[in-house]
């Protein structure tokens, strides 16, 4: 999948996802609409549940929900990033946002503070797992914790829960605490997945959004008590306050949201990966006359390329649409589209989608005319069109202050893209993109050329 955007910026983005407009309450109270923001500037952290950018879009469970509720009241909104959270709060106390979207714990201590709003969310621990064949072998309850190696993030709600259920269990759990920069409850997760280690313990909600990568996780069992999370405004901002509380009741009936919520914490964004096979000898798939052609414009990169990116981004499938709204065989953004003048029906052409993804490569290729070697230019760009140009230069910015080489992707620019993840980095000053998997960026990376050479090989004559 992939966006090119032009001149947008990370801390402020305007975002629309519904032509619905709200025909509550508000537009039959003129005064109480003209109490509402011109626009509704929120704040909010950079992370995989509330906001960050995919291929320069803006995205995030949070960010869509806000979006969705703006856009039924006709509201433009900007966007925010605060480092950690006590700047987000500071931003929010000295009034330079009126809404923060990283959802608070509902406290008696917080209501004292802040005015509570907006869609609730129950957030608790769970363990994770990978699925297993044999139900006796899954953990099913905290009793069968007994002697078991679980293995955690430095966190001492994580620590402190797990010696509360060995006291009432009456048995050692083998509580395994990491530390280190690198280390987080996603990257925790992915061990879990592979097989490295056998238990974790995550939050809820990121681990459901987490499992929609690794189809072998179980994140069910449930492990402290729940606890309601909502967003937060300054007191003072009753009519926002209530504007947004009128907007969630609703949401159980709101087909949108339900899409939204289906997107994050429900479809598989797996890559598809099989077995390297062609329709028939020399032919990789239907398409490869619109390959052949499209690809005389890259130059150096040759035709099997564009057949290894369409198998990962669609599977040779042209009607697909996938979770994040990219569409097509060569899983085109919508807005991309529309800078190379192909609307959302015409992503859908075969034809259209693989021209518009080589003017893609070709814009990002001129990103990279300071890398000589056009296998690293080829794999740098690959990064780009799949993360974004914003990730790519990110990454490529902490390759050169921590002593890697910007132009080398192989052991260099790889390794600073998986630390997109991590908030010590993706905070760093050198980054303007916040939050990314990186770890998903670099299996693409990996993954479509080595296809792209398996396809060479096969089609060589």
């Amino acid at each position: 999948m992939v966006l090119l955007a032009v001149g947008f910026l990370l801390t402020f983005g305007v975002y629309f996802l519904s032509s619905k407009k709200y025909t509550g309450y508000l537009r039959d109270d003129e005064a109480i609409f003209n109490k509402l923001p011109d626009t509704l500037d929120i704040v909010t952290l950079s992370g995989s549940t509330t906001y960050f950018t995919y291929k320069d879009a803006p995205m995030g469970y949070q960010y869509e929900l806000v979006s969705l509720f703006a856009d039924s009241l006709d509201i433009p909104i900007k966007i925010h990033v605060a480092p950690n959270t006590e700047t987000m709060l500071d931003m929010l106390k000295r009034k330079e946002a009126d809404l923060c979207i990283t959802p608070q714990a509902v406290t008696r201590s917080g209501r004292q503070r802040w005015r509570y709003t907006g869609p609730e969310q129950l957030s608790g621990l769970v363990l994770v797992q990978r699925k297993v064949k044999n139900p006796a072998d899954r953990l099913d309850k905290i009793t069968r914790f007994a002697d078991k190696r679980i293995t955690i993030v430095n966190d001492h709600r994580y620590e402190e829960r797990l010696q509360h259920i060995s006291e009432q269990i009456g048995s050692h759990i083998d509580v395994n605490v990491l530390q280190g920069d690198t280390v987080t409850d996603e990257s925790l997760m992915g061990e879990v997945a592979l097989g490295n280690i056998d238990y974790t313990v995550a939050d809820r909600m990121l681990a459901k959004l987490v499992r929609t990568y690794y189809s072998n996780l179980d994140v069910s069992l449930e492990i402290g008590f729940r606890q309601k999370l909502q967003w937060i405004v300054c007191p003072e901002d009753s009519i926002l306050a209530k504007t947004l509380d009128s907007l969630a009741a609703d949401i159980p009936q709101n087909n949108n949201y339900q899409s939204i919520y289906k997107r994050y914490f429900e479809l598989s964004k797996g890559a598809y990966l099989a077995p390297v096979k062609m329709i028939r000898s020399g032919v990789i798939s239907d398409f490869d006359h619109i390959f052949q052609q499209e690809a005389k414009r890259l130059v150096h990169w040759p035709w099997q390329l564009l057949a290894s990116i369409a198998y990962f981004e669609s599977n040779f499938t042209p009607e697909i649409i996938g979770w994040s709204g990219a569409r097509g065989l060569m899983g085109i953004m919508p807005a991309t589209g529309r800078i190379y003048g192909a609307d959302k029906a015409a992503l859908l052409d075969p034809e259209v989608s693989v021209r518009v993804s080589v003017s893609c490569l070709l814009e990002i290729r001129k990103y990279l005319t300071s890398v000589a070697d056009e296998e690293q230019k080829l794999k740098l760009a690959l990064a780009g069109y799949n993360a974004g140009v914003g990730h790519l230069a990110d990454a490529r910015r902490l390759a050169e202050k921590f002593g890697y080489d910007p132009s080398v992707w192989d052991g260099n620019v790889e390794e600073c893209i998986k630390l997109k993840r991590e908030p010590k980095y993706y905070n760093d000053p050198v980054c303007k993109s916040g939050y990314l998997r990186g770890t998903e960026t670099l299996n693409y990376v990996n993954n479509v050329f080595g296809r792209m050479k398996v396809y060479q090989q096969k089609t060589s004559k």
